[in-house]
C-alpha cells in the first residue's frame, strides 16, 4: 500500500475520532454518550497547550504529558502530527484539494510555492509564548486558544457545527436543542478559515497556525526528512503541484515547512529524485525561514511584553470586573483561570443544562470564548448534583470536584458548598415588589436546603383598589361606579377590608364586573352600604440569604419575567474569590 494512502486513512480516522469525541460529550447512559471515552486525547497531544500552560502556571497538568509523544514523533519523523493527525489540517487539505480541481499545472505550482508571508505564524507563536511567559510579575495570560488549531476545531465543532446539525435534523443529541452565545461568530471564523483554502491551499496551516510553527521549530532537528538524492533534478516541478506545506521540494527543501504528506514521493516524482531518509538533502536545506530575522523576533517579543499590561489596564480582573462574569463550579481564581483556559468548549458541550456558554467581547479580550454562566439560555440552572465540567477540562482551569465537595457535605461540611455567585432581587422588575402581583416561583424552585430564598409577607392595597359599596347581601358586596375583571381576584391572594380597618380583611372567593363575594360573610359585618372598601393583595416578597445562596441560577432561569429577569445571579460571594465576600468574616444578619 502506498504511503499516501496510509496517510489519508490516518487523517480520516483522526478527523472522525475528533468529531466522535465531541459527539459523545453528552451525559447519559447510551453507548454513544460519555462513558469513559478519552474525549481530551487530541487536545492532550497538542504540545502548544502543554508548553503555554507550563509557561503561565509553572506546572504541567498530568494529562498534557501526552504532548511529549507528539514532540518525540516530530523530532524523529518531522511534522507527522500536522500531515497525519491534526483534524483541522485534514479539513484544510480537503478544501485545498477542492480548490485545486480543474487548475492547470502552472496554476498549481504557483498556489503551492513558498511565500515569505509564511513566516507570520512564527511571529504569532512568539507573541503567544511571550505573553504566556511575561517576565515582569505574575500577570501572565494564555491566548493560544484563539488560533491553536486543536482548541479551534474543538470549539467550532462543540459550539457551532454540532448544534447547527442538531437544529437541521431536528433531533438533539442531548435532552434539548443546544444554544450558545457567539455561535455565529465562531462558525463564521471556522468557515472562513476553510474557504481561504480556495485561494491558497492550507492557508491557515501555512500562514496562521502557531502549533505548526512550534512543530516546525522541532522539525528542523528531525532525524528523518524529505531529501533530494541529487543536487539537481529534471526540474519538472511535479512535486510542487501537490506539496501541502509549500516547502519548495524542487529546490532547497524548507524542513520547518514540510508537513510530511509524502505527496512528492508517491504522486509526483517518478524519477526518484526525492526520498525520505536520515541524511540531509543533496540540494541543501533551509531549516528556518530567513525572513524571521532578529528584528522580527524582537518585535514579536516586544509586542508580547506590551500586550499584558495593555490587556489588564481595563481592570477587569480587579475592581472593574464584569458583574455578570459567573464561572462554572470548580473554576480557579480569575488570574489562574485565564492562565489555563484554552477556550476549547469542552465544558460547554458537556453541561447537561446548557448554561455554560462562551463569553463575549464585553467580558474582555482575555475572557473571550472562555466559559461563563448564562442562566436564561439552557434548560435549568446549574445542577447542584453535577460536576461534569471540571472532569472534562483538559487544563484544570475548572478543577475536578467530587459531589461531596460541590454540595459541602461529609468532610467538606465545615467549608460549605461551592458557591459560584449570589442571586439578587431586582425590586424594580419583581412582580410582587413592583407590580402588586403574587409570585413565589424563585422561592419554590430554590434547590438549597434550607432554601436560600425566603419571603416576607405583606398585605398591600392594589392600584385603584379603593371602591364604594352600594349594597351588601350576605357575603356579596355590590360595588358602585366601577367595573372589575370577572374572576380576577378569585385566586385566593386577594382580600377586601374597610378602608378604616385594613387589618379586618376577608378573603375574596369570587368576583364579577360589579360584585365581590367573600369566603366568610362574618368577616364583613363592619361593612355596610355606602362604605368604602379596599382590595388588598397578599404578597410574599422574596429575599436572598447570601450565606445559603450558591449562585446556581435556578431562580433566574425560572423567573417568569421575560427578558431581563427580576432575580439575577452575580459573581459576588463566589468561593473561588475570597475578596468578593458580601459580609465581613464572622458577621451575620
Amino acid at each position: 500500500m502506498r504511503i499516501v494512502i496510509v496517510r489519508r486513512i490516518c487523517q480520516v480516522f483522526f478527523l472522525l475520532l475528533c468529531v466522535w469525541f465531541c459527539v459523545v460529550m453528552t451525559l447519559g447512559e447510551e453507548w454513544w454518550q460519555l462513558r469513559g471515552w478519552p474525549v481530551n486525547l487530541i487536545l492532550e497531544l497538542d504540545p502548544l497547550v502543554a508548553i503555554a500552560t507550563m509557561l503561565t502556571t509553572k506546572t504541567l497538568y498530568a494529562g498534557l504529558a501526552w504532548s511529549l509523544v507528539t514532540i518525540i514523533v516530530t523530532l524523529l519523523f518531522g511534522r507527522i502530527f500536522c500531515g497525519w493527525v491534526c483534524p483541522f489540517g485534514t479539513l484544510h487539505q480537503f478544501f485545498g484539494w477542492l480548490g485545486q480541481l480543474g487548475r492547470k499545472h502552472r496554476q498549481r505550482v504557483d498556489a503551492n510555492r513558498y511565500r515569505p508571508a509564511q513566516v507570520t505564524k512564527y511571529f504569532i507563536l512568539l507573541f503567544f509564548l511571550g505573553v504566556a511567559a511575561w517576565p515582569f510579575g505574575s500577570d501572565r495570560s494564555l491566548l493560544t486558544g484563539f488560533l491553536d488549531p486543536i482548541p479551534f476545531v474543538h470549539r467550532s465543532i462543540n459550539l457551532a457545527l454540532l448544534p447547527a446539525g442538531e437544529w437541521l435534523v431536528g433531533r438533539p443529541l442531548s435532552v434539548a436543542q443546544r444554544y450558545y452565545d457567539g455561535a455565529l461568530v465562531i462558525g463564521f471564523l471556522f468557515l472562513s478559515a476553510l474557504l481561504a483554502n480556495f485561494y491558497i491551499p492550507r492557508f491557515y496551516c501555512r500562514f496562521l497556525c502557531p502549533l505548526g510553527a512550534l512543530l516546525g521549530l522541532f522539525a528542523r532537528f528531525s532525524l528523518w526528512r524529505i531529501a533530494k538524492t541529487a543536487p539537481r533534478c529534471s526540474g519538472c516541478t511535479l512535486c510542487e503541484t501537490a506539496c501541502e506545506g509549500a516547502c519548495d521540494p524542487a529546490g532547497q527543501i524548507r524542513i520547518s515547512e514540510c508537513l510530511a504528506c509524502f505527496n512528492c514521493l508517491d504522486d509526483a516524482c517518478s524519477k526518484k529524485f526525492l526520498t525520505y531518509r536520515i541524511r540531509e538533502s543533496e540540494a541543501g536545506e533551509i531549516k528556518l525561514p530567513p525572513e524571521m530575522g532578529r528584528r522580527g523576533v524582537l518585535a514579536a517579543l516586544g509586542a508580547s511584553i506590551l500586550a499584558v499590561p495593555l490587556l489588564r489596564l481595563n481592570g477587569v480582573i480587579g475592581s472593574n470586573r464584569h458583574p455578570g462574569l459567573v464561572r462554572p463550579p470548580g473554576s480557579l481564581s480569575e488570574e489562574e483561570f485565564l492562565e489555563r483556559c484554552i477556550k476549547c468548549g469542552q465544558c460547554m458541550r458537556i453541561c447537561p443544562a446548557n448554561v455554560i456558554v462562551p463569553a463575549g467581547l464585553d467580558k474582555g479580550i482575555e475572557a473571550m470564548w472562555t466559559p461563563v454562566m448564562n442562566f436564561r439560555i439552557g434548560t435549568s440552572g446549574c445542577l447542584v448534583n453535577c460536576v461534569a465540567c471540571g472532569h472534562v477540562c483538559p487544563t484544570a482551569a475548572i478543577r475536578p470536584l467530587t459531589l461531596e465537595e460541590r454540595r459541602g457535605v461529609g468532610r467538606f461540611s465545615t467549608r460549605g458548598p461551592i458557591r459560584i455567585g449570589t442571586a439578587f432581587v431586582d425590586r424594580g422588575r419583581c412582580l410582587p415588589w413592583a407590580m402588586d402581583t403574587p409570585c413565589i416561583v424563585c422561592e419554590e424552585v430554590c434547590p438549597t436546603a434550607p432554601k436560600a430564598i425566603y419571603v416576607r409577607h405583606e398585605y398591600r392595597v392594589i392600584h385603584k383598589g379603593i371602591l364604594d359599596v352600594s349594597e351588601k347581601e350576605g357575603a356579596t358586596l355590590r360595588l358602585k361606579g366601577t367595573r372589575l375583571v370577572p374572576l380576577a381576584y378569585a385566586t385566593g391572594d386577594y382580600y377586601v377590608a374597610p378602608v378604616s380597618a385594613l387589618d379586618k380583611r376577608a378573603r375574596i372567593a369570587s368576583n364579577t364586573a360589579d360584585t365581590i363575594v367573600v369566603e366568610d360573610a362574618s368577616k364583613t359585618e363592619t361593612i355596610a352600604a355606602g362604605a368604602r372598601v379596599a382590595i388588598l393583595v397578599h404578597l410574599q416578597l422574596p429575599h436572598v440569604d447570601p450565606e445559603l445562596c450558591i449562585g446556581c441560577g435556578t431562580c433566574e432561569h425560572e423567573c417568569p419575567v421575560s427578558g431581563l429577569r427580576a432575580i439575577r445571579v452575580g459573581a459576588e460571594n463566589e468561593s473561588r474569590n475570597p475578596s468578593s465576600s458580601l459580609k465581613l468574616a464572622g458577621k451575620r444578619g
